[in-house]
């Protein structure tokens, strides 16, 4: 568990003015190949003389143009920098609550240090820039010797230099000191935990990307200002410096390829599958949803399990039965009745004291005390008004009349057990894609509701346009709403759902959503639609987006295998956090929880309902269904995201 502390401090780089937008790398070669010849251009235009002179005649000229090249580059740097004000708000909590060995560890203080290092300089420097800066007289307003002062502290070789900080940070991220690069250790710690990693809001792929692009734009920010100083230096009459520029730039370009590599090959192996933790407090309708009375604990005395009224038989004779009437009124007339099947009947003591359940409850008991001393469920809480004592009899001198504890599925108004079947697309026509998803339940159907936003070059996406995509908002009783058609009901017979993790070929993002019914089982399908990742434009017409699912069956060649839940008590009384059990091509069975702590009174799993979403907004290439939990407890099945692979564009190109 200890590893599990410090990843979340990698986020602690993502500050405002140090991180950038979520798009692809190619967002930052698009600065580096407009900046970098700007840098150089002055360089050359201020280097007539081979020595340089010792102070230039029109230097009010030069300084005018390197400032408004300056202003230039820390524009488009800005510009590439803005990131999310309450990522980096979660990002500081995160840090500050973890423990400073484990930081140690993986060199993580350091790394923050160092960002933190270059990013107070530059801001710094442009504090000089906007407000030291007099446009009306085309000079500074502050004293020359405090530029030139700021100027040999960014180039210095000293200890605490903007250059001292780019050498240590090349040192720590290629890993002279410590063993492999750092984005290499990073990826595969949280391979190790991998089940792990919910609280980052982003996939383990994206925590890397995000984290290299921190660290490639403050290396940029770096550059550009020790190419500033050494400008500005040779302005003043300090020296040539033309070599040390070169030189820089040579070593910048170095090691930016050496980076690059590890990032891809951190980025290669490095999960890409997202998944919600547990919130801190569970609430119906926010946090979870769940089905009602799907099989649910029912007693019923053996003379109603057959047409005969007869008691010949015991218990478990009775797998499948109907409830025909009532043959002794005075007792199951107050009891609840089951209008549906009777499954899976079980005898476990004659005489009992049943605690009924509150009127609208979903639950027919609270709970059950036989006269043996077993209890079933939450007996302990019976009013004395909800209390009533049932006996089993002797009909003649052969033949027991047991009261059986059965399972019973009967639909009906208290039986919530629909899925919707309509597909759920984004608006394609729009440009808009999925950006994230969740569980929800509309008039007692089940849906799974999209968020989108629009797609934008290079893989971004516009996050003032992402919203919520309105569910289907029919009931199961409106005219023209047929079951298997606009949705599915569960029953005994038809309660499995498909465990699965389905992925966009190539070249396509996710846009659309729907569950199919597959023989006797739920299973997800997933629409992929092609698109320009420089343009940022889905491919139209939209006739050629397909949709993905795995057909795959416990029947198959080779068959799906189910992931069962014995014994298993309502979920959100587990005391600690559920964790994904649960791999593809598998399924399970939605079915009752346990007898002994809830009188099988409840339909376990339940369905998370929180919202699970890249943050910031990323492209999706695929989507999935699992189940998370803890061992005793029934867990939540849950939408996961499967995040676009990033890493093919990423390419870092210099001018010649």
């Amino acid at each position: 568990m200890r590893q599990l502390l410090w990843l979340p401090v990698l986020l602690a780089a993502l500050r405002p003015t140090s991180s950038i937008d979520f798009r692809d790398i190619n967002e930052l070669v698009i600065v580096l190949t407009k900046t970098l010849p700007g840098v150089i251009h002055i360089a050359e235009a201020n280097n007539s003389e081979e020595d340089g002179p010792s102070m230039p005649i029109n230097a009010n000229k030069e300084e005018r143009e390197l400032m408004g090249r300056l202003k230039q580059v820390e524009h488009q740097l800005d510009r590439v920098a803005m990131h999310s004000a309450e990522a980096a708000r979660q990002a500081a909590m995160l840090i500050r609550t973890l423990p400073q060995q484990l930081r140690f560890e993986l060199q993580l203080s350091e790394l923050d240090r160092l960002l933190s290092k270059v990013r107070v300089v530059d801001e710094q420097l442009q504090e000089y820039v906007i407000n030291g800066w007099d446009n009306e007289t085309n000079g500074w307003i502050i004293e020359r010797a405090t530029i030139e002062d700021l100027a040999f502290s960014i180039v210095s070789h000293r200890e605490g230099s903007v250059r001292a900080a780019l050498d240590r940070l090349d040192d720590l991220l290629q890993g002279s000191f410590h063993g492999s690069p750092l984005l290499i250790r990073l990826a595969l710690s949280m391979r190790e935990i991998n089940s792990n990693t919910c609280s980052f809001q982003q996939s383990p792929q994206l925590v890397i990307y995000n984290l290299y692009s921190s660290i490639t734009l403050t290396e940029l920010k770096g550059y550009a200002m020790m190419q500033f100083s050494w400008m500005l230096l040779r302005l003043y009459g300090k020296g040539n410096f033309t070599l040390e520029a070169e030189m820089m730039h040579r070593t910048y370009k170095e090691r930016a390829l050496v980076k690059l590599e590890a990032a891809r090959a951190a980025m290669k192996f490095a999960s890409r599958h997202m998944w919600q933790c547990d919130p801190h407090e569970h609430e119906e309708g926010k946090t979870y949803e769940r089905l009602t009375r799907l099989l649910q604990g029912h007693i019923q005395n053996e003379v109603d399990l057959n047409s005969e009224n007869s008691c010949r038989e015991n218990c478990a004779y009775y797998t499948y039965a109907k409830d025909p009437g009532c043959f002794d009124s005075r007792v199951c007339n107050r009891m609840p009745r089951c209008a549906g099947k009777l499954h899976d009947c079980r005898y476990i003591d004659s005489d009992m004291w049943i605690c009924e359940a509150e009127k609208n409850s979903s639950r027919r008991y609270e709970g059950i005390r036989y006269e043996n001393g077993q209890k079933l469920g939450q007996y302990h809480s019976c009013q004395n008004k909800r209390e009533y004592k049932v006996d089993s009899w002797w009909r003649w001198i052969f033949w027991h009349c047991s009261y059986c504890f059965c399972l019973c599925d009967e639909q009906g108004p208290n039986s919530d057990r629909f899925f919707n079947l309509r597909p759920i697309v984004a608006d394609t026509n729009n440009n808009m894609v999925i950006t994230g998803m969740r569980f929800t339940k509309v008039k007692r159907v089940i849906h799974l509701q999209i968020r989108e936003g629009q797609l934008e070059p290079f893989g971004g996406i516009n996050a003032s346009s992402i919203r919520w995509r309105p569910v289907d908002n029919y009931s199961i009783t409106d005219p023209k709403v047929e079951n298997g058609k606009d949705y599915k009901t569960l029953s005994w017979e038809q309660r499995a759902i498909d465990l699965d993790d389905l992925e966009a070929p190539p070249g396509h993002v996710l846009t659309g959503v729907r569950f199919r019914p597959v023989g006797t089982h739920l299973n997800l399908e997933i629409m992929v639609s092609p698109f320009n990742f420089t343009s940022g434009n889905l491919i139209k017409p939209q006739e050629q987006a397909m949709w993905i699912g795995n057909d795959n069956t416990d029947a198959s060649d080779k068959p799906r295998t189910q992931l069962e839940l014995p014994n298993a008590d309502v979920p959100v009384k587990s005391p600690t956090g559920s964790v994904p059990d649960s791999h593809t091509d598998q399924f399970l069975l939605f079915d009752h929880s346990d007898l002994s702590n809830d009188a099988a009174q409840t339909t376990i799993p339940f369905l998370d309902a929180q919202l699970i979403e890249p943050q910031p907004p990323a492209l999706l290439a695929g989507a999935g269904i699992y189940h998370k939990g803890s061992v005793g407890y029934g867990g939540f099945v849950a939408p996961k995201l499967i995040t676009y692979d990033y890493s093919k564009h990423m390419k870092v190109q210099f001018p010649d």
